[in-house]
């Protein structure tokens, strides 16, 4: 079974994935941080009962993150698959087999899904996001109000419960130091662009809607599906800019030689490195496919990289490691 990281979406060039999030509660319930960890443990109980009970049954396989060690409940965290704050309770979480959706039980909220589609495609990652809400509205008594939509427990996400996100590739608008005036224009659309790494590494950026209270799930997307396409515009007319330059061909072809030899890739020489790669790609210097670049941004991070070796490693040895792997790959 492929992952979905393994595979290709629309405008795969710039965009990598589309996320979907809806946050869900309880009727009957306290919100999370008011519940005592014997009412944890019930609700989350009724809620994998309930996913087992249905269609879905044989798709999903319960994480408990506290029966983990530190290393693979963090390579989960890396992957988006759970937050980092479910993480460090040691909550649990659900996961179907190909990994493009996860329900996070008695997080922020009593139900969090997130599923995942390659490229930018937001209308797959709703359906399968939306599949799993209506079996969870159609089994239990869901937080609603007429007035208000979905209560949740952050006043930011009432209404739809819902949080669009693309993952952006954006190397030629950083290089013309573009982002700031394209932040600051999204934000006037509701909208919210960020590193989606610290220091902008592998120049990746998370687009995210931030209006749930009075927009349907679908004005939602739509909206979010109408900015990342302009983006997308904008970035590929600023690559044909560095396409002109000989200098910049160099660059890329250099970075390429640095992942094929190196043995020592530390994280954000990595990331830098491989977005150059990922850009040559698109601009076709390169014969190397996107899945192969979205699995090693995947793969490849710290926590996860250790936690598939199933040791602890030093950062010296997950450095080796990295490089070694990224020269077999490529």
């Amino acid at each position: 079974m492929s992952r979905w990281y393994e595979n290709e979406g629309n405008n795969s060039d710039v965009v990598l994935f589309s996320r979907v999030r809806l946050a869900r509660n309880l009727a009957d319930s306290p919100f999370p941080n008011r519940m005592s960890d014997d009412i944890r443990k019930s609700v989350t109980k009724k809620l994998y009962a309930t996913l087992k009970s249905s269609q879905y049954a044989n798709e999903f396989d319960l994480i408990n993150l506290a029966e983990l060690g530190t290393t693979k409940a963090v390579s989960y965290a890396e992957k988006y698959l759970a937050s980092p704050d479910l993480v460090k309770k040691g909550g649990s979480f659900m996961l179907s087999k190909n990994e493009d959706v996860s329900v996070m039980l008695c997080e922020e909220d009593h139900i969090k899904i997130n599923a995942f589609a390659a490229g930018q495609s937001m209308e797959e990652a709703y359906e399968k996001a939306n599949n799993i809400d209506d079996m969870f509205l159609s089994s239990l008594k869901i937080a609603y109000s007429e007035k208000l939509g979905f209560l949740t427990a952050s006043p930011i996400n009432l209404g739809t419960g819902l949080k669009a996100s693309f993952v952006l590739h954006l190397p030629a608008l950083r290089r013309q130091n573009a982002l700031y005036k394209l932040s600051s224009m999204v934000s006037k659309l509701g909208l919210n662009l960020r590193e989606l790494y610290k220091n902008a590494a592998g120049d990746l950026y998370i687009l995210s809607n931030q209006v749930s209270l009075g927009i349907s799930e679908k004005s939602a997307i739509d909206n979010i599906s109408t900015i990342c396409e302009q983006i997308v515009q904008q970035e590929r007319e600023a690559r044909k800019e560095l396409a002109e330059s000989y200098e910049f061909e160099d660059k890329l072809y250099r970075n390429l030689g640095v992942l094929k030899s190196a043995r020592i890739l530390k994280t954000d020489e990595f990331l830098n490195s491989l977005s150059l790669v990922r850009l040559g790609i698109a601009m076709k210097y390169f014969d190397i496919s996107y899945s192969t670049v979205g699995d090693m941004l995947y793969s490849l991070q710290n926590a996860t990289l250790a936690s598939d070796t199933g040791k602890e490693l030093s950062d010296s040895t997950l450095h080796k490691l990295r490089a070694e792997i990224v020269r077999e790959k490529l």
